[in-house]
């Protein structure tokens, strides 16, 4: 990701945090409910409490607190590029590590995570037709023993030029190339779809 798109990001949260103080607004999700259904798709991948998770744009640390509300806990590692997010994280889990910055600034081995998870953090427009998202998605593999579970907007059913969105079918068959065992599911949201890699 360029300097001037990771600032472009950095700036728009540390706006809306501003507008909206710690709410899922703050996020550009539209609703906490919104928020919470992608989470219960995410987490049907298998996570179970106890599990190591890496949250890949992981705001204010909302999954934490959304699983943790389920009756579990996790060995919980989040990373964001927005200090201003992650200040507020911190704060509401003194538990959690967070990492501020990009999936490629940080020098996790592989296999470091049981579960590797991303929800709306690939919906920037970045001009690059997904090559960014592709990279990211391999490398959350690499980086988990279990699986990756992440979301992405469907292009079917969004036609907004500032947002990215991707095809479903060929984003499923793309993560295939890397784990056989992938899995899409789409029938949660109409403009949303998450996909499933199981190791």
């Amino acid at each position: 990701m360029k300097k001037e798109q990771r600032k472009r990001i950095v700036d728009r949260h540390r706006d809306s945090l501003l507008r909206h103080g710690y709410h899922p607004n703050a996020l550009y999700w539209s609703s906490r409910e919104i928020q919470e259904l992608r989470f219960e798709v995410l987490a049907g991948i298998g996570i179970k409490s106890g599990d190591a998770l890496l949250d890949v744009g992981c705001g204010f640390g909302d999954f934490k607190r959304w699983f943790e509300r389920q009756g579990g806990e996790l060995k919980y590692t989040g990373i964001d590029l927005s200090p201003d997010l992650l200040a507020e994280a911190e704060k509401r889990h003194p538990d959690a590590e967070f990492l501020c910055g990009d999936l490629f600034d940080m020098d996790f081995a592989e296999q470091s995570f049981d579960w590797v998870i991303l929800s709306g953090a690939l919906n920037e427009q970045l001009g690059d037709k997904g090559k960014y998202a592709r990279r990211v998605i391999k490398r959350m593999f690499a980086l988990c023993r279990k699986g990756v579970a992440f979301n992405l907007l469907d292009a079917r059913h969004l036609n907004a030029h500032d947002l990215q969105s991707h095809q479903p079918e060929e984003m499923l068959a793309w993560c295939r190339g890397l784990c056989p065992d992938a899995t899409l599911h789409d029938a949660y949201l109409k403009n949303d779809f998450t996909i499933h890699m199981r190791r």
